[in-house]
């Protein structure tokens, strides 16, 4: 059983990562949601749009072809990749293609079907972390950019 001492430890440590992702909101303006399912890309635009405001961009592609055009055209700061996109790609297939066109930039995976396995697949090809479809709300996206954070840290001011 777990005891209330680690409950409340693991609240803790969720709250600072949604702490650390708070401070870093304002480098994102240019987010690429690639997602096939029209309800799943409007929440996802949605709370992306409540945590970081109006202000940013949230661009979105239906498919691995016009994820590639929107990085051609503009390279985004970050990237939202359905794990699986009709009729057959995958991330750990998108993911290369993605990098090949010219992305370096941290890409978050978005699954409906994660497990231990598929995490560590999809970690290996380049995801810096991976949700659950059913997890995806605002504290568990904050979670992600705090690793994203972590990963790639903020560029020093030029002068």
């Amino acid at each position: 059983m777990i005891e209330e001492k680690d409950r409340g430890g693991a609240f803790l440590a969720r709250k600072s990562d949604a702490t650390k992702a708070q401070q870093g909101n304002g480098r994102f303006t240019d987010i690429l949601v690639v997602e096939d399912e029209n309800f799943d890309a409007d929440r996802l635009r949605a709370t992306l749009h409540i945590m970081f405001g109006y202000g940013i961009d949230v661009r979105r592609a239906r498919t691995l072809g016009s994820a590639l055009d929107c990085v051609i055209e503009r390279n985004p700061q970050l990237i939202f990749l359905d794990d699986y996109l009709k009729p057959s790609d995958n991330a750990t297939q998108t993911i290369p293609f993605l990098r090949h066109c010219g992305y370096a930039g941290p890409i978050i995976v978005v699954s409906g079907q994660v497990d231990r396995l598929r995490r560590a697949m999809l970690v290996k090809a380049g995801a810096v972390d991976v949700i659950h479809k059913d997890d995806l709300d605002s504290v568990r996206i904050a979670e992600a950019l705090a690793r994203v954070t972590e990963v790639v840290p903020e560029a020093p001011p030029t002068v």
